[in-house]
Formats: C-alpha cells, sequence, structure tokens
C-alpha cells in the first residue's frame, strides 16, 4: 500500500448488515468499555462517534463513570468519524486507532488527545503493538504519554519527543513504525499536548531533567531517543548529560543553536514568556498557512490532517499556560548559545552515544546546510539528508524514513 493511501471497506450490502454492525457497535459500547474513565482531567468531556452520515455516540466522563448514549451531541470536545464496519472494529480491539488515522480510515476533529484516550477505554484483548494511552507522574510533572509494543530481549525502549508547538500526535508515524518490534513511548512535552504546564523556564536543560525523570517513572534503564525539532534538541541534551541512559539517538531536523542571525539575541532576552498571559487569537487560514509551509509538498498529507493539527494547537494555545509554556521555549530555542567553551557546538563533540542525524533538502525551518557543521563537529555520527523533504519527515517521507530509523536502532 502506498503511504497514506486511504482504502475504504466496502459499504454494507443491506440493511441487515447496517444493523448487524450497529448492534456491534452497542454491543461494544454497552460490555466493552471500562466502568471507569482513567483521566480524571477529562470529566464532563465529551467524545462523539460517527459513522456515516446519521448514525453518532456521544461517550463521556461523569462523576469518573464512562457513559455513553445513541445520539448526535450539540457539542463535543473531541470527534471520531469514520465508517460503520471500521468503528465496529475499532471498539471490538481488532484495529488500532492510530493506524486507522494514519492510513486514512478515521478522521479526527477537536482534541486529538480525547480521541487517542478512546482505547484506552477498550477492554477486549488487543495486540501489544496497539497504543495505550496513559498518565505518569515524572519529576513531579503529570505527564500524558502513549505506549506501545512490547519490550522484546536487551532491545532498549525507545522514546519519541516531538517539536516546538506539537503534541505526541506528531510522532505517530514513527510510533506505528517501531511499535511492532520494540517498545515505543511518545510523550507530550511538559507546557505542551496535555501534559502539565509548570511556570518554568523550558530550556534544554529542564527538558533533559524531565526525560531521565520520564525513565524512572516507567522503570526504565537505558532508551533510544527520537526527537523532531525541539525534540531533537532535548534528546542531543540527554545524550550529552546524562550518557549512560541513552542507548542511540535519531534526530529528526534538529534545532541545533543557530550560528548566524544573533543579531536579535539582546531583544529576545528582554521578551519575557509571560506576555503569554494576554490572550492571542491565531486565524485558523495563518495556522494552516504555517503548518504546510513547512512541507516540502504539502500535498502528500491528506487535508484532514492539517485540520486536525490545527484543532490541538489551538486548544493548547487558546490556555494561559500553553501560550507562555510555548513563548518560553521558543524563545529558549533562539537564546541557545552556539559559540565559546559552553557553546551547543563546543558541547557537540563530547555527544558518546550513537546518532543519525536526518535532514531535510527544503526545511525552512532548520536548513539542511547543519549537515556539514554536525559532520565536523561529531564525525562519529550519521548524517542523511532525504530529497525533496521539509521539516517532519515523519510525515512526509516515511517510507524513506523509517527503514533508515530501524536499520540503525537495529545496528
Amino acid at each position: 500500500m502506498a503511504p497514506y493511501e486511504s482504502p475504504m471497506p466496502p459499504l454494507p450490502a443491506s440493511r441487515e448488515a447496517t444493523a448487524e454492525l450497529e448492534r456491534r457497535i452497542e454491543r461494544s459500547l454497552s460490555r466493552g468499555l471500562a466502568a471507569r474513565w482513567p483521566f480524571p482531567e477529562d470529566e464532563g468531556r465529551r467524545l462523539h462517534l460517527s459513522a456515516g452520515d446519521h448514525l453518532s455516540w456521544v461517550i463521556e466522563s461523569r462523576g469518573g463513570r464512562v457513559v455513553w448514549r445513541a445520539r448526535r451531541p450539540r457539542s463535543a470536545d473531541a470527534q471520531v468519524h469514520t465508517d460503520l464496519h471500521t468503528l465496529a472494529e475499532l471498539l471490538e480491539g481488532q484495529r488500532s486507532g492510530v493506524e486507522l488515522w494514519l492510513k486514512g480510515y478515521l478522521r479526527v476533529r477537536g482534541s486529538i488527545a480525547l480521541a487517542l484516550k478512546l482505547e484506552a477505554l477498550i477492554q477486549a484483548p488487543r495486540p501489544a503493538h496497539f497504543s495505550r494511552p496513559r498518565r505518569v507522574r515524572a519529576g513531579g510533572i503529570d505527564t500524558f504519554i502513549l505506549e506501545a509494543g512490547e519490550q522484546r530481549g536487551s532491545e532498549p525502549p525507545v522514546i519519541l519527543l516531538h517539536g516546538l508547538g506539537a503534541t505526541l500526535a506528531s510522532m505517530l508515524p514513527t510510533l506505528a513504525a517501531l511499535s511492532e518490534t520494540r517498545r515505543v513511548i511518545a510523550a507530550d512535552l511538559p507546557g505542551f499536548g496535555d501534559s502539565d504546564k509548570p511556570l518554568v523556564a523550558y530550556d534544554a536543560r529542564f527538558f533533559a531533567r524531565w526525560a531521565v525523570d520520564l525513565l524512572d517513572a516507567l522503570g526504565i534503564e537505558r532508551a533510544s531517543f527520537v526527537g523532531n525539532s525541539m525534540g531533537g534538541r532535548i534528546s542531543i541534551e540527554v545524550g550529552l548529560r546524562y550518557p549512560e541512559r541513552v542507548a542511540k539517538l535519531a534526530l529528526y531536523c534538529p534545532a541545533v543553536a543557530f550560528r548566524r542571525l544573533r543579531q536579535l539575541v539582546p531583544l529576545v532576552r528582554l521578551a519575557r514568556p509571560e506576555l503569554g498571559v494576554v490572550p492571542l487569537a491565531v486565524p485558523r487560514r495563518v495556522m494552516l498557512a504555517v503548518m504546510q509551509q513547512i512541507f516540502s509538498k504539502p500535498d502528500r498529507v491528506p487535508a484532514p490532517w492539517f485540520d486536525a493539527a490545527a484543532d490541538e494547537f489551538s486548544r493548547v494555545f487558546a490556555t494561559r499556560r500553553g501560550r507562555i509554556a510555548l513563548f518560553s521555549a521558543a524563545r529558549q530555542i533562539y537564546l541557545d548559545s552556539p559559540f565559546g567553551d559552553r557553546g551547543f557546538w563546543e558541547q557537540l563533540r563530547g555527544l558518546t552515544p550513537p546518532a543519525l542525524f536526518v535532514w531535510g533538502d527544503r526545511d525552512v525551518l532548520i536548513p539542511s546546510g547543519f549537515a556539514r557543521h554536525v559532520e565536523e563537529a561529531l564525525p562519529s555520527a550519521v548524517s542523511r539528508v532525504l530529497e525533496d523533504c521539509g521539516h517532519v519527515p515523519q510525515f512526509e517521507l516515511p517510507h524513506v524514513l523509517h527503514p533508515l530509523v530501524l536499520s540503525f536502532l537495529d545496528g
């Protein structure tokens, strides 16, 4: 199957077949869901399941209990839309919601995090590589994670870290690609998605300490880290500060310290992230345009994915602490010192875990020209520039990227 092809199952052949699918869905909702909602923060939130043009069910948390009804809600915090056959198989535990979304079988609007939590409610036996959402406390920070796959022998688990302004949803293609052969954990970084948003300096040192706390909370001694953009920079920091906890690093367009365009540093130092307390509306068309600019060819990605990403960004950015965290992290990326004994490029020379750097030759955020600077500072690293690729290769060229990553991790 070509990447992101959207094959839909055949429509039910008769009214009887349709009625049978409806019965399967409602049987799963009645008997196959957990009795208690495992995420207290979702009290009162509604998840709308829709199939076809007319059939709808709503699941919500009421007093910590899971409650469902066959109706179309007036409003919902998230919507999962698909066909009857796919919804029946999802609720019966036969299909992975992540894989169905990646293959185009279902669409998500509103809170992606809430839609992902549906899989925590399904009680039917499910394969180990299906996602398992849960929360853990890492260094006192309540962290939302998505785990998939299982430990196999001595193979280190893999931690996936997303980029600035994103959530763990941006790492779902890699989660799906790796989880059939190893344990994989994607996390919402502190300040982003459904994780806590403390009032701290969101610099690389803070994130690296949290990442090690996350390993401790999960009972993991050593892990490989896979990070995109800011998540790549954080992964490097973990490798520099805590090399004994890192097996390997796979870095997608990592947000390395800028060597030029430093003239605004004095001004950025004066800008305070606390300005995020002021509500700021970002027009949806602007948001979508910015998202599309980070791809070499935006039409490689289905339009519903951009809609889902815009919904998720808007949801987090609408919160005061979400804005402060975004501004703080963006400020720290720009202020990351490039030169001197304590500068990024000198420190990079001391990186000891094996590292794979992947760049996009049409990345407008982190130019692939950084590859030569990495090769100079770290000759032992593997560096690959992907042709006709932007800033998020896991979405744009997954069929090229993931074999590279798997080969590196297995080597």
